[in-house]
């Protein structure tokens, strides 16, 4: 195939060390779902629903990412859901799946510089929003034309700060809690007040379950990175291990010491901004007063993360697909230092234009193609449930023993199964905000699901034109193809 040949003439440098993705691992999930959305979780569902919320996420999350663990492991290449899906579903899934997912991050890019740009202006409130967007832009396009090592020393730097600040956090809290830091302990009167446990019911739990799919997005960028690790049979089992463990210390310990330490009916929880984020408040409650200052610098610091992973997520997704004959051969190129530079300026050029796009009109253009951009990230999590569900099918079917699988994920097939039906139940209740006292919001309803048409729309395209099939499990192709 053409597409193949290509791919084997150009390859991406190998410059990922073990502690780039490690941090990757870590950093990826870590920002504003937490430091911000997470105090609009527990006043809208209580603490108990909030930790229930992030909590049954967090099970599909980890289910998720150690199913693209295995594949990765196995065949490390930085398509991942564009080309397991080509080598495991259907040719045409996997054009879909690479479009939607270099889509995604594209617009994601364009959201990140509209935040960075509202949190310079809690600092600089009348400085020109224009020219910080053009400066972090030109921040993470450099970043990401230095090599691959500078998108993993600078991820590595980012995750660290967010890290650190996470740790301090839960560290004063527990001690607040019993009373060491201020001599006041709050104990559990917070947590058991009322209906504290679980406030608003059960659709308020499943609103949680909304919020937190948003805020685990981007822990599949260890598959992405695994095609550019040094040594990926190690560093991803490595990186996917530490999955949980994050999940249980800085998603749910964290909103275990909010609830305890701020009632959930306290209105600021439910504000996005700097001063309202419940890390500002238990530190100045903990008399630090220069916490609203140091959030917005963790805050920023996590918004140019995303974004700048975004950058690298989209830009080696679009070389991928061009060097599988699924986008311009223009795409496939890499200058000297192994970087896909055409494919790099594309992704940030169409993530100035969205950014742009808010700038004109009402922005209503900006607002669906945000929301169709949070949809594609679910859409991304289910191809991976159901690429890793077919993998395996495929890998014992061509009389291969899953014992020689160099990573193995737990409990299949009942992991990808699981998680595939709750990122569906995530997909279908998206619009659950839409529907109140009995009258539908047709235009948030349409906002909510505007993602699924595009997605439909590209996959069955593709599969009219190319007169694509489900492959057969012994078709699947299962060449690992390592160098």
């Amino acid at each position: 195939m053409k597409g193949n040949e290509t791919l084997k003439a150009n390859k991406l440098r190998r410059g990922l060390k073990s502690r780039h993705m490690t941090m990757i691992s870590l950093g990826g999930s870590i920002g504003t779902g937490l430091f911000l959305a997470s105090g609009g979780a527990i006043h809208d569902a209580g603490p108990g629903g909030a930790l229930l919320g992030y909590f049954l996420i967090g099970i599909m999350v980890y289910f998720l990412v150690t199913s693209l663990g295995e594949m990765a492991t196995y065949m490390p290449v930085s398509g991942t859901f564009s080309t397991y899906a080509t080598r495991f579903v259907d040719p045409s899934l996997g054009f879909a799946l690479g479009w939607n997912y270099w889509y995604n991050w594209a617009i994601t890019i364009a959201a990140e510089l509209s935040a960075a740009t509202l949190i310079i202006k809690f600092w600089l409130p009348d400085s020109p929003s224009f020219l910080w967007s053009a400066l972090f832009l030109a921040l993470m396009v450099g970043l990401n034309l230095l090599s691959v090592k500078g998108y993993g020393e600078s991820e590595y730097w980012f995750a660290m700060i967010k890290i650190i600040t996470v740790i301090v956090f839960i560290g004063i809290g527990l001690l607040m809690i019993v009373g060491i830091w201020n001599g006041d302990a709050a104990g559990f009167r917070n947590f058991t007040s009322g209906d504290a446990p679980i406030s608003g019911g059960w659709l308020a739990v499943l609103g949680v379950c909304m919020a937190a799919g948003f805020s685990f997005q981007g822990t599949e960028l260890v598959g992405i990175a695994a095609g550019e690790s040094e040594n990926p049979r190690e560093n991803v089992p490595r990186a996917i291990r530490s999955v949980f463990w994050r999940i249980l210390l800085f998603y749910i310990l964290a909103i275990f010491v909010v609830g305890l330490l701020i009632p959930f009916t306290t209105d600021t929880l439910s504000s996005d901004s700097v001063g309202a984020s419940p890390f500002t408040v238990i530190f100045e409650k903990a008399g630090l007063s220069v916490a609203a200052s140091v959030m917005n610098a963790v805050i920023l610091s996590s918004v140019l993360s995303a974004g700048n992973s975004g950058m690298y997520a989209s830009t080696r997704m679009l070389w991928v697909l061009a060097s599988e004959g699924k986008a311009p051969k223009l795409f496939a190129k890499l200058n000297k230092r192994g970087i896909p530079v055409h494919a790099l300026l594309a992704t940030a050029v169409l993530g100035m234009l969205a950014f742009l796009a808010s700038f004109f009109g009402d922005g209503q253009v900006y607002i669906w193609l945000l929301n169709a951009s949070g949809m594609s990230g679910f859409i991304a999590w289910l191809g991976i449930a159901i690429s890793h569900y077919r993998f395996r099918k495929a890998y014992v079917a061509q009389g291969n023993d899953v014992a020689d699988l160099p990573y193995r994920s737990l409990w299949f097939p009942f992991g990808p199964i699981l998680a595939g039906v709750m990122c569906m139940t995530v997909i279908i209740g998206q619009s659950i905000s839409a529907y109140s006292d009995g009258e539908v919001d047709w235009t948030l309803l349409f906002a909510s699901y505007v993602g699924i048409p595009l997605f439909l729309a590209v996959w069955l395209g593709y599969k009219w034109k190319r007169k694509t099939k489900v492959l057969k499990l012994e078709e699947c192709e299962l060449d690992p193809s390592v160098d």
